[in-house]
């Protein structure tokens, strides 16, 4: 089920909240939890009754792990074994669905042998609720958190607005939020907050990020034709579309966490403001950020052990990060790309060399505008032709002296754009050129700082839901569903 779909906005959401707040009310708090895994349960089921059977062993297995290594009965020799084992299923079972066949192929090109692919159905979210889930039995091990009952673990990993797509969070930062009295009855004023910025999320969507989509789509299904316009069109459409998209599901999912009274993490902080490559990093997808530093980076070493290692330690972790996106090349050349810039960033930064703010931010935005096509691309191959569109001497200096002839020359394009266009050509760029704007605004957690409950914001709300609901009919996945 989608958050952009009628189903979820006039059905799933409002039933959920009705009787999770009921049974609140007549004090049936352990049966308001439950209701609300069964609905969690129930809202990943939508997409493939069979994901069910995989996350509920996971949960069942994970959670008789944590309370292994909670337990004060076992060594430590005993308890590293639990740990290594803890370890060991999250990341196989990860590794099996989501990189068996890339690995298979590999060996069969490296090795000429023919060993069968077996075309593993990707399930929905394991990225997100595995990491959620190792983060668990490492803190256990570590006695971060007390042990918690099976019921509370259960609500912690399939809570539906972060199940499928994030943010990663924390049992400590989510499950004392569910035990806090006040939050168990309606908080009118979260639930006033909680719609405004689902709006907001809504709007990114359905309005920005699925418009945009038009522009990228195009240039990616015409790569081998790309000129030096379109390409470049076609990757800053993508880089919109990409921000719009996820920012728009956090947004929905912190929006929806409000008005449970839940207030889940950032994982955005105005990322395309970023003036180097490290602030993007502290900006964009803040919580797969303090995943890998608290659980890979630390663990490394961090920067205690000297600079090379510091260096050598970024690295892996961006490695790590593109690897966790997705089973391709693509991927590791993107966390690749993205890990060489930091550690020349950091090198740079040692020096004690500064850079213009305004140089530092068209550096910035051009590097990770270009990794973005390794992003979208589905080879490297792919990726490298719009890469080629976009820096074509030949095709730049022919249409720098035909400025006449564009509209001839980006004639097929166009014409791609007008077939799968929703709103119109006019209202698509219209929209395309806005979104380059609203990404220089203020974020929403800076918006819902400033929230009140005054008719300025219930206008907003209502534009953005009405707007949204117009667009409804043409309901597409949110693109980090694919990690």
């Amino acid at each position: 089920m989608l958050f952009n779909s009628y189903e979820f906005i006039f059905l799933f959401l409002p039933i959920t909240l009705i009787i999770y707040f009921w049974l609140n009310k007549y004090n049936k708090n352990r049966l308001a939890k439950a209701w609300l895994v069964i609905a969690s349960l129930y809202f990943y089921s939508y997409f493939h009754k069979s994901y069910l059977i995989l996350i509920t062993i996971s949960i069942l297995v994970n959670y008789y792990i944590g309370q292994k290594l909670s337990n004060d009965k076992y060594n430590i020799i005993q308890r590293k074994i639990f740990l290594i084992i803890g370890i060991v299923f999250n990341l196989g079972g990860l590794g099996y669905f989501k990189y068996y066949d890339f690995f298979v192929s590999n060996i069969n090109i490296v090795l000429g042998t023919n060993l069968p692919l077996l075309h593993i159905l990707l399930p929905l979210g394991i990225s997100f609720f595995t990491f959620q889930q190792l983060s668990f039995v490492i803190d256990s091990y570590k006695r971060y958190h007390l042990s918690y009952d099976f019921l509370d673990y259960c609500l912690f990993v399939t809570f539906f607005p972060q199940l499928i797509a994030g943010p990663i969070v924390l049992p400590t930062e989510m499950l004392s939020q569910f035990e806090a009295e006040e939050n168990k009855k309606i908080n009118w004023e979260n639930m006033n907050k909680g719609l405004y910025v689902f709006s907001i999320g809504l709007a990114k969507k359905v309005i920005i990020a699925d418009t945009i989509a038009n522009f990228a789509n195009a240039g990616f299904d015409m790569m081998n034709k790309l000129n030096f316009i379109e390409a470049w069109l076609t990757s800053i459409s993508y880089t919109l579309q990409l921000y719009f998209d996820f920012s728009g599901y956090c947004d929905m999912a912190m929006g929806i966490g409000l008005m449970f009274n839940i207030i889940l993490p950032a994982n955005f902080n105005s990322p395309y403001k970023s003036t180097n490559i490290q602030e993007f990093w502290k900006r964009w997808h803040m919580t797969l950020g303090r995943f890998m530093t608290n659980y890979l980076y630390i663990p490394l070493g961090g920067n205690r052990k000297g600079e090379v290692k510091t260096l050598r330690n970024l690295f892996i972790v961006f490695l790590a990060s593109g690897i966790w996106h997705g089973a391709g090349w693509n991927f590791v050349i993107w966390g690749i790309l993205h890990g060489i810039c930091i550690l020349i960033h950091r090198i740079w930064k040692n020096s004690g060399r500064k850079l213009n703010k305004i140089v530092g931010w068209l550096i910035t935005m051009n590097l990770v505008n270009i990794f973005w096509i390794f992003f979208r691309a589905e080879t490297v191959s792919s990726a490298m032709k719009v890469i080629k569109g976009m820096f074509d001497i030949n095709n730049f200096y022919y249409i720098s002296v035909n400025m006449n002839k564009v509209g001839e020359i980006t004639k097929f394009y166009r014409e791609i754009i007008n077939e799968t266009s929703y709103l119109g050509n006019k209202m698509d760029i219209l929209i395309l050129l806005i979104s380059t704007i609203i990404i220089f605004e203020k974020n929403t957690q800076k918006k819902l700082i400033k929230f009140e409950p005054r008719y300025k914001y219930l206008v907003i709300t209502l534009v953005n839901l009405n707007l949204s609901l117009l667009l409804l009919e043409r309901v597409k996945v949110f693109l980090y569903f694919n990690f």
